[in-house]
């Protein structure tokens, strides 16, 4: 391993998480994993880096290279009648979504959403947005030590708010947990952030790994960012998402280990 080489160890953990990789017009779908632009962008705006600007433009080929490992941590719950605790199932929640219904066109002209020609429309904008209940994970990720340092800075003091996947989505524990060395220190962070027996063989848990060679992967996301710049433009500032290929390893589970 370079000497050059860290592992940054992060905490995903809050009541709603949503992690869109698919979404499109008013259907806002989310993943059952962290997608890795919505960690980059998580990223970005701790550091304080405006979407689309020369800054985040040298940023982005940097935070590309980085090489992402999640991990599915179950919560358990316990019943406080007869002591029995079991996992929490990862689940999905629906919200119906509206926009600017309601309003008086004149008295409230602020609080409707605009069409493209400039004026207030004439109905709501409808939405279905999808959210993760119950969901936590560890994200490890892999690179240049000097690079992964100033992010960890950014996360530990952030320039802006960070979330997970939407603004609804705060954090309920700090992020950032620890820069290790090795991966073996940066999966026992992970266990100690969430308060489980350091010896647990990472198996025990279901992992989503970036992968080198397309033959070792299990599938592929348009999660890798280009550019967070003009959703709505054509021209070199775009919004652009490039290829990145995942292994998905279903975990043996906290019953099974040995």
């Amino acid at each position: 391993m370079s000497t050059n080489t860290a592992y940054l160890v992060l905490l995903l953990d809050a009541p709603m998480q949503s992690w869109g990789f698919e979404s499109r017009f008013q259907r806002r779908t989310t993943g059952l994993h962290p997608t890795k632009s919505g960690i980059i962008g998580m990223i970005c705006a701790a550091t304080g880096l405006a979407k689309g600007s020369g800054r985040e433009k040298e940023m982005l080929p940097n935070l590309h290279e980085l090489r992402m490992t999640s991990i599915f941590i179950p919560r358990k719950q316990t019943n406080p009648w007869s002591g029995d605790t079991t996992e929490l199932s990862l689940r999905r929640l629906e919200d119906f979504h509206t926009v600017g219904g309601g309003y008086d066109k004149e008295a409230h002209r602020q609080f409707i959403p605009r069409k493209a020609s400039g004026g207030p429309c004439d109905n709501p904008t409808v939405s279905r947005r999808q959210y993760l209940l119950d969901a936590r994970f560890g994200v490890i990720l892999k690179g240049d030590h000097g690079l992964l340092e100033r992010v960890a800075a950014a996360l530990q003091n952030p320039r802006w708010g960070v979330w997970f996947g939407r603004k609804s989505c705060i954090p309920a524990a700090s992020v950032f947990v620890a820069l290790s060395q090795s991966q073996d220190e940066a999966w026992k962070a992970v266990l100690r952030a969430c308060k489980l027996d350091e010896g647990l063989p990472l198996e025990t848990f279901t992992t989503v790994t970036e992968v080198e060679r397309f033959e070792e992967g299990t599938d592929s996301l348009a999660d890798q960012p280009v550019s967070f710049g003009d959703a709505t433009s054509s021209g070199p500032d775009k919004r652009q998402f490039a290829i990145r290929r995942i292994k998905v390893q279903p975990g043996v589970g906290l019953s099974a280990k040995a």
